[in-house]
């Protein structure tokens, strides 16, 4: 008891004194640094972060053995290695700040969806007739594109097609995506029970973990799906299966009773992350491949 008595007196005596505030403190840096951890090793960044570990090991055994023009260097380039490192990332850091802004508790702290019309998305009707549309374009392999928009506003891609402003109905979505119409190159958007824009340009998916078999098509409606929480629906061209991309995952192969079961869990309300489970009743195998 002595022993430990006297290493106690020794050691613990030179430990600064830990108040409420340091404890909230180490809390929050831990928080921050753990999620910020795990959003590298989500993006691109990840590969980009081993290879700066691996630089400043270097640069320590540099030091270590007084390699001065090394070191010299080093010193001299860093200012110039941040600025880069914003500029590679730039997409990451983009798409962070989104999701950031999307979290729930900043939703409930800034009520910046006072005017927000709690009904649903988009009626009974609009689901069925875009199933229904699907579902006769899968037949007759009819390729198309519809970007069911939920909370994130798509106007940045709206402005890249043809505006149309008219009610969703099979007949329209089909007459739009027929081959050799003016129409039928690109993506509908749709918002609420209407179709805005035709034509569209979307963003393609550059995730390595999509199957190759897949078109540029396939790879655009990944795509919006990774930079906005809408919803999109895909019918193959060349195979007329029915496909959904959602928070930047793939599934393949659904009949038209499965999707429009799917576009009725986000009618009412957006499906966020922990609620993104919802897919995981779908054949794994089928994902992203």
């Amino acid at each position: 008891m002595e022993q430990i008595r006297s290493f106690a007196d020794k050691y613990l005596a030179h430990v600064p004194s830990l108040r409420v505030t340091d404890i909230v403190e180490i809390v929050i840096i831990s928080f921050l640094v753990y999620h910020i951890m795990v959003w590298i090793k989500n993006t691109k960044a990840w590969a980009l972060f081993k290879g700066v570990v691996f630089i400043m090991v270097f640069i320590v055994l540099a030091a270590v053995f007084e390699m001065n023009t090394i070191l010299w260097i080093a010193k001299n380039v860093v200012m110039y290695g941040v600025v880069a490192l914003v500029v590679i990332l730039q997409p990451e850091l983009r798409k962070a700040l989104e999701q950031l802004g999307k979290t729930e508790f900043l939703a409930s702290l800034l009520p910046f969806e006072i005017g927000k019309v709690e009904d649903g998305l988009f009626s009974d009707k609009t689901v069925h007739e875009i199933s229904k549309a699907c579902a006769e374009m899968g037949k007759v392999k009819t390729g198309a594109l519809i970007v069911v928009q939920q909370n994130d506003p798509l106007t940045e891609y709206e402005r890249t097609g043809i505006d149309v402003d008219g009610i969703v109905t099979s007949q329209l979505l089909i007459n739009i995506f027929e081959h050799n119409t003016p129409l039928h190159d690109g993506a509908v958007i749709v918002r609420g029970d209407r179709i805005i824009s035709a034509t569209c340009y979307l963003p393609l998916s550059d995730n390595m973990s999509l199957s190759k078999d897949l078109g540029t098509r396939h790879r655009a409606g990944v795509g919006i799906s990774e930079v906005s929480d809408s919803m999109t629906v895909i019918v193959s061209e060349e195979t007329g299966k029915i496909s959904v991309a959602y928070s930047g995952v793939l599934y393949r192969s659904l009949s038209p009773a499965e999707l429009e079961e799917q576009l009725k869990k986000i009618q009412n309300k957006p499906v966020d992350e922990k609620e993104h489970r919802l897919w995981k009743g779908w054949p794994k195998n089928e994902k992203n491949k």
